[in-house]
């Protein structure tokens, strides 16, 4: 897959929905087993989190999109996250892409970037304070 100036996407350099999907599982393990993080996931499907999060990640890295309504800010409002729990997420996935030598840095980085972009949807008026 090319993006739209026919160049390689960041999706396709990082290896593609193989890539993302192992990412995906990997970083949920990590999250899933920090003390301050579990409890946002709490009655959640594992499963169905992990396959929303792929979309998420596929499309923040210009793959293929499978799901056009990502309403960030409404799913994360009523969670009450703070800039402190979204740092501890972003810090979980620096730390996991640092680990996958087949990755560059200049990609990870940029990985790191794109998903930070989102930040204000996520940690909307309540992530207001540091927590």
């Amino acid at each position: 897959m090319t993006g739209t100036s026919g160049a390689e996407t960041l999706f396709d350099r990082v290896g593609g929905a193989d890539f993302v999907k192992g990412l995906v599982d990997e970083f949920y393990g990590r999250i899933l087993n920090d003390h301050e993080l579990r409890p946002f996931f709490d009655g959640i499907s594992v499963e169905h989190l992990k396959k929303m999060q792929a979309e998420f990640f596929a499309a923040a890295l210009d793959g293929p999109i499978t799901k056009t309504d990502f309403d960030l800010t409404t799913i994360h409002k009523p969670l009450g996250i703070t800039r402190g729990h979204l740092t501890r997420f972003v810090d979980h996935l620096i730390e996991l892409l640092s680990q996958h030598e087949a990755i560059e840095q200049k990609d990870a980085m940029a990985i790191v970037f794109r998903i930070a972009t989102y930040s204000d949807q996520i940690i909307g008026v309540s992530g207001a304070t540091d927590g």
